[in-house]
């Protein structure tokens, strides 16, 4: 019996970070296609947000479906909307960030920083408790992010700053789904954000300079379509993987998106990362591990 249950653990286990290693392959897909779409093709990045997460919603219809429209039922509403509203602005920046030219390793390199704004703002604003390992492990993070941006270069370019600013409202929108997750089912959370975001990114696409925009020709129909479709692929796999094992456990295999990233953007754009992706990736991914160690250590 010991032996049975300890095998379908362990197939549990392979199964969940196989589906977080293809959601990562997925969106490192569609970050690079969101990324040739705006900076190649020159739609808008607000008009190409809009249009993926569109088709991310009809895809994500069935889901939408089987979670029902009782999870609408909240006292809690202009949280809900507030939180959506911060996870829009963190896709309107980073999808800004990669239209600007801002290269995909080195986007998704510092959006890895989001926990250590999670950990600042749980602390302030939630009055959680954060250890002084915790608060070493955000400070070296930070660090790893700084040594990416390398602001002290002559060729920085403030435009590389807008995946951190992504980072940070997706930060803050975790720490919004924390709060309503006091009250408030997973399902209920999620479907908020399934049927709201599209709306508030056409919002930020009407009142954005050009306002919204058709793709043109069928290059740029083609990537939104694999754009958006792989994006809702991508947050199915994220959902069956967490369905399989605990966040502690997949923590690894989520990092793996950095490489993805990086294999994506030299097939696409031929970009060869610098040394200083490599150290401070390193420094940002060995603080979010030891994080998540000393979190199990403490549960």
């Amino acid at each position: 019996m010991s032996t049975s249950r300890s095998s379908t653990g362990t197939s549990a286990a392979v199964i969940g970070a196989s589906w977080m290693v293809f959601a990562g392959a997925s969106f490192a897909i569609t970050n690079s296609a969101m990324q040739y779409l705006t900076m190649t093709q020159g739609l808008s990045s607000t008009s190409a947000t809009f249009w993926q997460y569109f088709i991310s919603l009809i895809a994500m219809v069935p889901v939408i479906w089987r979670i029902g429209l009782d999870g609408l039922r909240t006292q809690q509403l202009g949280l809900h909307i507030f939180r959506v509203f911060l996870a829009a602005l963190g896709v309107q920046f980073w999808v800004a960030g990669l239209a600007n030219g801002v290269p995909i390793w080195q986007a998704i390199a510092l959006l890895m920083t989001s926990p250590f704004f999670v950990t600042i703002g749980a602390t302030v604003f939630l009055r959680e408790q954060a250890s002084v390992q915790r608060w070493i492990a955000t400070l070296v993070g930070f660090v790893g992010g700084m040594i990416i941006l390398n602001p002290w270069d002559d060729a920085f370019q403030l435009v590389a700053v807008l995946p951190i600013v992504a980072a940070l409202l997706w930060g803050s929108s975790i720490l919004c789904m924390k709060k309503l997750e006091e009250n408030e089912s997973p399902q209920s959370v999620t479907l908020y954000l399934l049927l709201f975001l599209t709306p508030v990114n056409l919002v930020l696409a009407l009142i954005a300079p050009g306002g919204l925009v058709l793709p043109v020709g069928m290059t740029m129909w083609w990537l939104v379509i694999l754009a958006g479709l792989l994006g809702a692929i991508a947050q199915g796999s994220l959902a069956m993987a967490y369905e399989k094992v605990d966040a502690a456990y997949l923590q690894p295999f989520d990092h793996l998106k950095l490489p993805l990233n990086v294999l994506c953007g030299f097939i696409v754009f031929g970009w060869v990362p610098p040394g200083n992706l490599w150290l401070g990736a390193a420094l940002i991914i060995g603080a979010s591990l030891y994080i998540v160690h000393v979190e199990r250590k403490q549960d």
